[in-house]
């Protein structure tokens, strides 16, 4: 976790190659950046190849989930603050 208060998170999570997130959703509104690495990324029906420097949004309640293609780093800002998250085994 790098920093939150009530209404905002951000946090950096570290993906090894071939790692899938489990398609999922929550009512927080999400920014993610590719800092490092390659992700296949779905929001809703939609799916994209992500490289370093691309970014996306996901929208309050949309099912979404990221495949990391290479090993990586993405960075994660939530609106409002995830509160499960500040449970560090979450991460």
């Amino acid at each position: 976790m790098l920093g939150y208060n009530n209404d905002l998170m951000m946090v950096k999570i570290y993906f090894e190659k071939g790692t899938v997130g489990a398609r999922h959703f929550h009512p927080h509104s999400q920014t993610s950046y590719v800092e490092k690495g390659k992700f296949e990324v779905s929001i809703g029906d939609e799916t994209k190849v992500l490289n370093e420097g691309d970014g996306f949004f996901v929208p309050p309640n949309v099912e979404h989930r990221v495949k990391a293609l290479k090993p990586g780093i993405l960075l994660d800002v939530f609106n409002p603050c995830r509160e499960e998250f500040l449970n560090h085994s979450a991460l």
